[in-house]
């Protein structure tokens, strides 16, 4: 009984992501083919197409989560404590001086200075 019930379990894990993806194609598809020839005057989109800008925007937004994007993240994380540990206090507040510095002109202070 109980090796039945895991038989279920790993068919659950195999047909559920490619069911997902499928779902949220579709959904794509229908937002584009809803929304953006009224507003932007382009043309529909076949499923396919949407699988694809699907695909695309993950790449280029999204990135690759998971085993593999977290092991990334993780390593360069780890990279980044091991060349701090190795500063002296001196080159460790030089470098969050030039950090905030750097920062100070954000994106929502850039015409602080212009505005006035």
């Amino acid at each position: 009984m109980m090796n039945h019930k895991h038989k279920k379990g790993w068919i659950f894990l195999i047909l559920c992501p490619p069911l997902i993806f499928l779902g949220v194609t579709w959904i794509v598809m229908w937002l584009w083919n809803l929304l953006l020839p009224e507003i932007l005057g382009v043309k529909s989109i076949t499923f396919w197409q949407a699988m694809g800008i699907l695909v695309l925007s993950k790449i280029l937004f999204g990135g690759f989560h998971g085993k593999f994007g977290r092991g990334v993240r993780d390593f360069k994380e780890r990279k980044m404590r091991e060349k701090m540990m190795n500063l002296s206090p001196e080159e460790r507040e030089k470098f969050k001086e030039v950090w905030r510095s750097r920062c100070e002109s954000g994106f929502f202070n850039r015409n602080k200075g212009t505005n006035e």
